[in-house]
């Protein structure tokens, strides 16, 4: 081994390929003709470089359905719902606080703009054209690969009859946006041969497992100078909105939504919505997952399964959060046990955002290949190289590529909730410093020294107006309000 491998195989992590063996980064650019025999690189042949970068992104969006409570399926959810019924069966015996009830009953009662984030819908059945029927059946199957499979456990959620027996359809904006597509296709029926294959491939690209729905390109970007780089993503993002916003109007008036006073809409937003925030204050963390996480009916051959993996990731995230309260106090960050319980339910699976994802034409083409020099050990050595270079310049796509601006007030300044899910990401020295410089920068200074809130809510409030305390401005919340590192 030469001295050039010798120190490549030290100063570097090498994992060890399919024999066993240790990956020479000098080695694998030579295989991909990145260096050359005397050690040089050559520029014009690194991946990810100049005519070399591919681009695909997936967007995550935001739904509403506006209309009355009476017409709206959320509300009608949750007043027909056995949970709010037994919260007031308790609340009349003792055994659950009224305010719990009169919360939720205000979360339903004042809405004045009647705008229902996150809502699914619900239609009469024979709306649908024979084409979109079979979708629906289709997706419906617990697994969609077998034409033999039985029907998903959970497809009563989805298909039921109203008071007067007529078969209705009850299904996520996620997934009507996918069916808008169908009932077009199947209503037409002199389409052009290309012009409907397209449409049904295009009908992968919308699927959910979260809570928002979901969409990926339509096709892969080439970064090219003469495309505008960045602005051939933005071309293509725009025109899958565009598409997104003329099938859900398509569908409010096909599928007769607008007539039973329910108009979907779909639209950017970063963050959870306000009123879903406040709703899952005052519900449990299982209810939670009823009414919002998504039943994962497209996109997945076995999508009742990842449902419920989807829900078991709710329920781990969620009980995360009592753990980092026990992190906090290891930390030297919470110093008595004055501590806001963190909620055992939480909306962090409802932030939205654009994933990016680049590719290499040549890295595709060396593992295309499949020559012994390059394989897939060395493609994830080599990938696992690149992050670890890319990570050191996250923090300055904060304010600059990424955004999701949010106000932290005074009152949200406990540790326990501002903190977020950091204290499973950063060593006990590195949140100490955060804390201690954040506390320095935010508007929560009594006397030229900071004071955080110290629980009570009214008390909180109290001082916050007495002492014009603001909180403070956060460039991106989703990176305290989701856990970041799994992405």
């Amino acid at each position: 081994m030469s001295r050039t491998s010798r120190k490549t195989a030290v100063g570097y992590p090498s994992p060890g390929n399919v024999t066993g063996g240790k990956i020479s980064l000098n080695d694998t650019l030579k295989a991909l003709e990145i260096v050359d025999d005397y050690g040089r690189i050559i520029l014009e042949n690194l991946p990810f470089a100049r005519n070399d970068t591919t681009v695909g992104t997936e967007t995550e969006l935001q739904v509403a359905v506006y209309g009355s409570r009476f017409d709206v399926d959320l509300p009608r959810t949750i007043e027909s719902s056995n949970y709010f019924a037994n919260a007031i069966r308790r609340a009349a015996t003792g055994d659950l606080p009224r305010k719990r009830v009169t919360d939720i009953e205000r979360y339903l009662s004042d809405n004045r703009d009647e705008v229902w984030e996150n809502s699914w819908v619900r239609f009469g059945r024979d709306v649908l054209c024979t084409y979109a029927n079979q979708i629906l059946e289709s997706d419906l199957r617990a697994d969609k690969s077998s034409p033999d499979s039985v029907n998903r456990t959970d497809s009563g959620r989805f298909l039921f009859s109203d008071s007067d027996g007529r078969p209705m359809v009850r299904i996520p904006v996620s997934y009507l946006v996918k069916l808008a597509m169908a009932q077009y296709l199947g209503s037409r029926k002199n389409l052009p041969f290309l012009l409907r294959a397209t449409a049904e491939r295009l009908m992968g690209h919308y699927l959910n497992d979260n809570t928002s729905p979901e969409t990926f390109s339509f096709h892969v970007i080439p970064l090219r100078e003469k495309t505008g780089m960045g602005l051939a993503v933005a071309r293509e993002a725009s025109k899958r909105m565009l598409l997104t916003q003329l099938l859900v109007m398509y569908a409010n008036r096909s599928f007769g939504l607008k007539e039973s006073g329910q108009t979907a809409s779909v639209y950017l937003a970063p963050n959870p919505p306000q009123r879903q925030k406040a709703l899952n204050e005052h519900i449990s963390d299982s209810f939670y997952r009823d009414l919002f996480m998504s039943p994962c009916l497209s996109g997945w051959d076995q999508g009742e399964e990842k449902y419920r993996y989807m829900r078991l990731c709710h329920k781990v995230l969620s009980r995360s959060q009592l753990n980092a309260v026990a992190k906090l106090k290891h930390a030297g960050i919470i110093l008595n046990n004055l501590v806001v319980l963190p909620n055992t339910s939480n909306v962090s699976l409802a932030n939205n955002g654009t994933h990016v994802s680049l590719g290499s034409r040549r890295l595709t083409a060396a593992i295309a290949a499949g020559t012994a020099d390059y394989g897939e050990a060395e493609e994830k050595y080599l990938g696992d190289l690149v992050i670890k270079i890319t990570e050191h310049f996250l923090p300055l796509f904060v304010g600059t590529y990424s955004a999701a601006p949010y106000r932290l007030d005074y009152a949200g300044f406990h540790p326990e909730k501002a903190l977020g899910f950091l204290a499973h990401e950063l060593d006990y020295s590195q949140l100490r410093i955060l804390w201690r410089m954040w506390k320095a920068k935010a508007k929560i200074r009594i006397c030229a020294a900071p004071v955080t809130p110290f629980g009570p809510e009214w008390l909180d409030r109290l001082i916050s107006r007495v002492f014009n305390l603001k909180g403070d401005f956060v460039h991106d919340f989703r990176l305290l309000d989701y856990l970041v590192c799994l992405l």
